[in-house]
């Protein structure tokens, strides 16, 4: 049987791609997980503990810079 290109290829030849595509894109995911930085602990408690900023009247601001020529 033809296994060359995927129009010809049988229902098995199909199942061993995804397979291998699906075990590759959860290997991808897990190197990405364990390589991402650990924050230090104290760095996150001052995060917590940060000021809050309350919003206060809104305010309109407007701007024109065009010239109208009549």
């Amino acid at each position: 049987m033809n296994n060359y290109t995927m129009n010809t290829a049988d229902r098995l030849t199909h199942l061993k791609i995804v397979a291998v595509s699906l075990v590759a894109g959860i290997l991808v995911v897990g190197v990405g997980i364990a390589a991402r930085p650990q924050l230090p602990d104290m760095s996150t408690r001052l995060e917590a503990r940060a000021p809050i900023l309350k919003a206060g009247k809104p305010v309109i601001w407007t701007q024109s810079d065009s010239v109208t020529i009549r």
